[in-house]
């Protein structure tokens, strides 16, 4: 039997529990032993593996969050501590790893694959939804229900108190979770960072609203933008006339109860992983798009930046 082990790296999201729990299952269906890492690349560094079984996964597929914990580590960057990661790995005789993670975590992953030659396979998952080649990593439909719970109780007090409330969601330089948010919310304002932020032409137009009996307002904007939250909602209270509160979201988007399309994104991306693995693939992503899943070189994946749906930015026109 060969072994398989299995890491995340970065920023944790809901889905990847799900995903440890068909690791195990799927692994020892096809006759591998199955291994965690704890910890990211740090767990790799410090010898954190430990081989695994059905009891390990019980009950997790409810959970956010990851089991076996993550990390960005700044050690994973230098060579001398890949070495130590590789020597670990070889120890315990695992020849293949699969990673949840984002740019980043490939990024390191390619560098490790360049040096060692472990076979690996990616699964994008980021909140962000900023992967090149994928138009779904794992994680982001609870990210964006957790956000819709948030603005629907948002709107509740702004309707109540007649005030206009700015929205702010993560996403980094991607306004994926903002734009998706916005459309699907009813707000009246989204402010991303693949638009610039020109707020002359809302000014009037939210002033005529007013007249017309308008009396409270819904703004996302993304993290990335140039101007700050704050610096919104002073408009508001400036320029457009009415009393505003900035409401940061936060790190309450990448938790919560894994919703069931990132259980079952969780269940189809694993299993695409570890036949990719068992395939002789040996440096893949799995993507998924409009065709489905596809496997696509590390390579393309981490050297281009993606862009967000051209079909989804009209509707902000």
């Amino acid at each position: 039997m060969k072994n398989i082990a299995i890491i995340c790296s970065g920023g944790d999201v809901s889905g990847m529990n799900p995903a440890l729990k068909h690791f195990v299952e799927y692994a020892l269906e096809k006759n591998l032993h199955p291994y965690f890492v704890y910890n990211g690349y740090e767990g790799l560094i410090d010898n954190a593996i430990k081989q695994v079984s059905y009891s390990d996964v019980a009950g997790i597929i409810t959970r956010g969050g990851t089991i076996i914990g993550s990390a960005r580590s700044k050690r994973f960057m230098q060579k001398e501590y890949r070495r130590i990661a590789k020597n670990n790995l070889d120890s315990l005789g695992i020849h293949m790893l699969i990673v949840l993670g984002g740019d980043g975590s490939f990024k390191g992953l390619d560098i490790f694959y360049k040096e060692h030659g472990v076979k690996f396979c990616g699964i994008p998952s980021t909140i962000d939804n900023d992967i090149y080649g994928t138009d779904y990593c794992l994680g982001v439909d609870t990210a964006l229900n957790i956000i819709k719970t948030s603005i629907d109780a948002i709107r509740d007090t702004a309707s109540s108190f007649k005030r206009a409330f700015v929205i702010e969601t993560m996403g980094r330089d991607c306004g994926y979770l903002a734009l998706v948010s916005h459309l699907t919310s009813g707000s009246e304002l989204c402010l991303i960072p693949e638009l610039a932020c020109d707020l002359v032409k809302y000014e009037e137009k939210f002033k005529i609203q007013m007249k017309n009996g308008r009396n409270y307002f819904i703004a996302i904007v993304s993290e990335g933008i140039e101007k700050s939250a704050q610096d919104i909602a002073d408009w508001f209270e400036e320029k457009v006339g009415i009393e505003s509160r900035v409401s940061v979201l936060g790190h309450i988007q990448r938790g919560g109860n894994p919703t069931i399309y990132d259980r079952l994104m969780a269940y189809k991306f694993i299993t695409h992983a570890i036949n990719a693995l068992l395939n002789s693939t040996n440096k893949s992503i799995v993507c998924y798009d409009t065709n489905g899943f596809s496997l696509k070189s590390i390579d393309t994946v981490v050297n281009k930046q993606k862009e967000l749906d051209t079909n989804l930015l009209k509707f902000l026109h």
